[in-house]
């Protein structure tokens, strides 16, 4: 089955993955994004890695933007975190939030494994990097997709 990125995800699906980001933004300055492709031919931490770099994620002040990074029709996805990230959470912290959400993946509950991905990852942004009062949006909260 060959998926185009962009419908994927009927409009209800992607409102309920951009509620998780406002929601999981909502008590964190960490930033949060999700990019989503229909393919994947590389290594897939290259590629998330790479777009994490062209989405202009490592601009925030804080090195605190996340990545969630979904190649539908190759069955591949990643995490990245910048580097004011990954110097404060533990080193299986990825791995942690990846398993659960391949678990959702697994029964083919993309939405709601995305989500959940999202909702953990701002739990353990809000202990390092707290919500201040004058705290912008400094990245987009929409799904980016890519071919």
């Amino acid at each position: 089955m060959n998926q185009n990125a962009r419908k994927f995800f009927n409009k209800e699906e992607k409102e309920s993955i951009k509620k998780a980001i406002l929601n999981a933004e909502l008590d964190t300055s960490g930033e949060i994004r999700v990019h989503i492709e229909s393919k994947c031919d590389k290594d897939v931490l290259d590629r998330a890695a790479f777009l994490f770099d062209k989405l202009g994620m490592h601009k925030t002040e804080l090195r605190n933007g996340v990545l969630v990074y979904l190649a539908v029709n190759s069955q591949k996805f990643a995490i990245i975190g910048d580097k004011g990230i990954n110097a404060v959470v533990p080193k299986d912290f990825w791995a942690d939030i990846k398993e659960k959400m391949a678990e959702r993946f697994n029964k083919g509950e993309f939405t709601e494994g995305l989500a959940e991905g999202i909702t953990e990852t701002g739990k353990h942004l809000k202990k390092h990097f707290p919500r201040h009062i004058d705290d912008i949006n400094e990245l987009p909260d929409e799904i980016s997709f890519g071919d």
